[in-house]
């Protein structure tokens, strides 16, 4: 029997966000789950989960040592014989980068969403700059196939 893959999406209390209704919209569940299906190469479980200002500054903190909120950290956990990984995206961060780049939420989402799961599978663009264009060409691949511009 095949593994599947399993996406799940959460939204943590957003106090920061007053309009938190607009990222729900932005994200539809099935959405969710087909750009995490499309970017991933090998079967998996994937949760995304939307967070705060506040969690998004503390997860980055504890786990990066950055005292910032970031638009997506991704906590991966295993990649055989399946990908296990958490996504966390700060809806604040999200929407002030949407806006200042002139993206929709949703393409703005979609783009750190593949891009996080790139990284669950362990493509990384901080070590060299070989291994950044590789995962910049990709998302740009992925990106196009999902019907978005190119995120960069």
């Amino acid at each position: 029997m095949t593994p599947k893959t399993t996406v799940t999406l959460q939204f943590a209390p957003l106090p920061d966000v007053p309009d938190a209704a607009r990222h729900r919209a932005a994200l539809p569940r099935a959405q969710v789950a087909a750009w995490v299906r499309h970017a991933l190469h090998s079967p998996g479980e994937i949760s995304v989960r939307i967070v705060s200002q506040a969690e998004s500054r503390s997860l980055n903190h504890q786990y990066r040592g950055k005292d910032y909120a970031t638009n997506v950290l991704t906590f991966n956990y295993a990649l055989e014989p399946f990908v296990m990984a958490d996504l966390v995206l700060c809806a604040t961060v999200v929407a002030r980068e949407a806006a200042e780049q002139g993206k929709t939420l949703q393409a703005h989402y979609a783009h750190l969403v593949v891009h996080g799961t790139l990284h669950a599978q362990g493509y990384d663009h901080e070590t060299n700059d070989r291994d950044a264009l590789e995962m910049e060409a990709l998302e740009v691949l992925l990106m196009g196939s999902l019907g978005f511009a190119n995120p960069y």
